[in-house]
């Protein structure tokens, strides 16, 4: 079934991470038009209709040890980074399970739903919103090989019971919302596992979770490698299509990473497009990759500035944002920089994408749609390398 004529999707369009419909999403789009939001903003372009709001997690301020090297910066308490949020323009908070409660394997579950809630009421406090909670299950000795798709019986119980953890957390502090980076679920040759059944137990896994809470969402960020030599989940369509083995297909979605997509030899903006027709794009990771490396995290931008003006638009374009979900970065500092510029990564990543949206929005749409029409695609091409470097249409 196509899934823009799924009832049941029309129905849940104006659930919070559920993208609507493309006749639904078109109706939405002339209602925003005539927003007085935008309205207020003079923007040229009134057909771009995203809301954006942004999150990045704890783990992202960091010591900068790489595999190489020891750390070079100090440590930045939970609690001290809890107050830079606001200063660097961020609204909202990913986590970790074991960001949000620290030790969790040595406590109860009402143990840990204890220690959540403080939690919350610690978010309050400086007025943020935890956006999700992902189970970090590719540290633990009993997920080696794998945690949903090990081939040893307790450790999968042990990944998925921690998942269900992860959801009680993310109860705790007002999300619904848990992600799965499927970090160690494939394998390093490919005889120790049969690729079938680990498709098959990871559909289970995320059924036990659908179950566990009737109100979750499951939100797959899919990656090619790393740590893996070879992942179950690599790309975007990869993530969708396991959604659709699921027992309820409308509450798995995705997390695009930049940097994964890249990694995968792909365009994350059209990863973005792809998972956006679905209605399953619930969050996005913001970064940038210099090539086909290690996962390197940069600010968002910094290689490849054309490449995150098209994730910036395909975002705006499609009314992204509108339906609750957050701008998420996942970017690391150099390890160069020094303690008191330790965080320009977060700040210099939001910049460059409100000001990229600033780009987006004041191009001549009638222009471009007149380029295309005539499949002009070289002055199109001009026209938009015009817009990046801050020259005016007249000297296209």
């Amino acid at each position: 079934m196509n899934p823009r004529e799924c009832p049941g999707l029309k129905k849940r369009c104006k659930h919070r991470g559920i993208q609507p419909s493309l006749r639904v999403r078109r109706s939405f789009t002339r209602r925003r038009i005539k927003d007085t939001v935008y309205l207020q903003n003079n923007l040229k372009n009134q057909y771009m209709t995203g809301k954006f709001r942004f999150t990045f997690g704890p783990w992202n301020i960091h010591e900068g040890a790489d595999p190489f090297g020891p750390a070079v910066r100090r440590s930045v308490k939970f609690s001290e980074k809890l107050t830079l949020y606001k200063k660097l323009g961020f609204d909202g908070v990913q986590f970790h399970d074991d960001d949000a409660v620290p030790d969790m394997n040595d406590q109860t579950p009402q143990q840990i739903i204890n220690k959540a809630k403080d939690l919350k009421k610690e978010l309050d406090d400086h007025g943020l919103t935890a956006e999700f909670v992902a189970p970090r299950l590719w540290e633990d000795e009993r997920t080696i090989d794998g945690g949903y798709t090990s081939n040893d019986d307790e450790c999968r119980k042990y990944a998925t019971e921690r998942s269900k953890r992860a959801i009680d957390i993310a109860n705790s502090i007002g999300t619904d919302l848990l992600v799965l980076w499927l970090a160690r679920e494939g394998t390093y040759i490919r005889e120790a596992k049969d690729s079938k059944v680990a498709i098959d137990r990871l559909v289970n896994a995320i059924n036990l979770m659908l179950e566990y809470d009737p109100k979750v969402r499951v939100c797959i960020e899919p990656k090619p490698n790393e740590p893996m030599d070879h992942a179950y989940i690599p790309t975007t369509g990869h993530a969708i299509a396991l959604s659709l083995l699921c027992t309820d297909p409308q509450r798995v979605g995705v997390n695009i990473e930049s940097a994964h997509a890249i990694l995968a030899g792909l365009d994350p903006s059209d990863e973005m497009g792809f998972a956006l027709s679905f209605g399953k794009l619930w969050t996005v990771h913001l970064n940038d990759q210099n090539g086909l490396k290690f996962d390197q995290d940069k600010s968002f931008g910094s290689v490849d500035l054309r490449r995150a003006f098209n994730q910036v638009r395909i975002l705006d374009k499609h009314g992204y944002g509108n339906n609750g979900e957050w701008v998420g970065l996942d970017v690391k500092a150099m390890r160069t920089q020094k303690q008191d510029v330790s965080t320009k990564h977060l700040s210099n990543s939001r910049t460059i994408f409100l000001k990229l949206l600033e780009v987006s929005r004041n191009i001549d749409e009638k222009k471009m749609d007149s380029l295309i029409g005539t499949r002009n695609y070289e002055e199109l091409d001009l026209l938009i390398m015009n817009h990046l470097l801050g020259m005016s249409d007249s000297k296209s």
